[in-house]
């Protein structure tokens, strides 16, 4: 290398440097800004999460309820997903056609959705009609008649859904990667349930399972807008005190097993083959998570670059990270030559095991998280969600305000390091041609 690269390279390397302390120091200001516009409280035993924003046209809130599929079992896998559809078709004070009508008159939204480690019942409103809109969903909370009807209505829906999964490869994909990954631990009650279970459900399992549920220890609630905190508390103790406080416990989060390579082929005539390569991911809040969404975010830009872009093999290949609590990442293809796509894919992935990323790519990144979390949390139903999930998940909600903070923390060192604890041991899952596939160039790995 040359005297002028070198002084080239150092000169990027002290402005790199520079825009990250000054980023660093807007950050923590910023942070203690935003930490004190949030406000938490008890209500009897209901924790309450309230964030405010000034100015803000919209209000939006989230019933939470802890657990997902540690909730359930086998036998009741998606009874918690279908209890809440079932609630949201009508309740005492609001029956189907009158909730239908006051959602239109004010441009309100209530719906909910159950995932494996929670589940919610969320609400959005203008603030001007956020009092009648509260109302609502407190009242559908609280009080669902579920009706024979609505209820059954629920059932075909849930039902039509789960029919038509595998006829969707990336749906079924996804599917398959799930039931291989979580066999054998409490997330593999899925919280969509089957169709044998959402066929069996009566309205009085329905209704017993709300009963078990609505207890303020098992609940959360988070609401972001420009309201009074003091309001909301007024407005929490009137709607949930009356709840029983229940004995809900965290029930310990499953170990998922990725001590070896395995692969599971499913065949199926279609153009191309679908592949999916899960590894196992920290836990969100945690050090290395914030490691590993650094690490993640460079193999995707890599294996597009290799296997789209220099060697044409795939249209989308890509390589993700979720936010669950038992964690989990992929990478993904789909490939004619499935072999040689993952074969290139592993090739990136030993190159971030064993070499340590450009400096380059690491500020690059920095830049990326910059924008894409600031629009991702442009709304109020996107901060309440990221708000409940550091608060279930992620050892608190103030830490959902150091994001951005901990990525920048992130050294090249600890993207190596990240890389060889989490990017190993890759369970695939294909669907295609099973001539196509070479079991041993997907499980021969680090």
């Amino acid at each position: 290398m040359n005297i002028k690269s070198l002084q080239y390279r150092l000169r990027l390397t002290l402005r790199v440097f520079a825009i990250l302390v000054l980023a660093a120091a807007a950050s923590s200001a910023q942070k203690a800004g935003v930490a004190g516009m949030v406000t938490e409280y008890d209500v009897a035993g209901l924790k309450v999460i309230v964030k405010q924003r000034p100015g803000v046209p919209t209000v939006s809130a989230g019933l939470f309820i802890r657990g997902g599929s540690r909730n359930l079992t086998a036998e009741s896998a998606g009874i918690e997903n279908m209890m809440l559809s079932a609630a949201t078709e009508g309740s005492v004070g609001y029956p189907r056609e009158s909730l239908r009508r006051e959602l239109a008159r004010t441009g309100s939204q209530l719906s909910s959705s159950s995932g494996r480690d929670f589940s919610v019942l969320a609400m959005s409103a203008t603030k001007e009609n956020f009092d009648s809109s509260w109302k609502l969903m407190v009242d559908v909370a609280l009080r669902p008649v579920f009706n024979k009807q609505d209820v059954e209505r629920t059932r075909d829906r849930i039902i039509s859904g789960l029919e038509g999964i595998e006829d969707a490869p990336d749906e079924f994909l996804q599917a398959l990667k799930e039931r291989s990954i979580y066999a054998g631990t409490s997330y593999a009650n899925d919280p969509d349930g089957t169709i044998e279970n959402i066929r069996r459900f009566t309205v009085a399992d329905l209704v017993a399972y709300h009963k078990r549920v609505m207890t303020k220890s098992q609940l959360l609630l988070v609401v972001v807008g420009d309201l009074d905190p003091e309001s909301l508390r007024v407005r929490a103790e009137t709607a949930f005190a009356g709840l029983p406080t229940g004995q809900y416990k965290d029930a310990p989060l499953p170990k998922l097993d990725f001590s070896k390579p395995t692969i599971n082929i499913v065949e199926r005539s279609l153009p191309t083959n679908y592949v999916s390569g899960a590894f196992e991911a920290p836990t969100v809040g945690t050090r290395d998570y914030y490691a590993m969404q650094v690490a993640v975010t460079i193999l995707r830009d890599r294996v597009f670059a290799e296997v789209r872009d220099r060697r044409q093999l795939s249209y989308a290949p890509s390589a993700s990270m979720d936010s669950a609590g038992a964690n989990t990442g992929e990478i993904y293809v789909t490939a004619v030559r499935a072999d040689e796509a993952v074969e290139a894919m592993l090739a990136e992935v030993e190159g971030m095991r064993t070499t340590l990323v450009e400096p380059q790519e690491l500020s690059g990144v920095a830049g990326q998280f910059l924008t894409t979390h600031y629009v991702a949390q442009e709304t109020n139903a996107a901060q309440a969600s990221e708000l409940a999930r550091y608060e279930l998940l992620g050892g608190g909600w103030r830490n959902s305000l150091s994001f951005l903070e901990n990525i920048r923390r992130v050294s090249r060192e600890d993207v190596r390091d990240v890389s060889r604890r989490y990017l190993r041991n890759f369970r695939f899952v294909v669907i295609g041609d099973p001539k196509a596939i070479t079991r041993s160039k997907f499980t021969q790995q680090p």
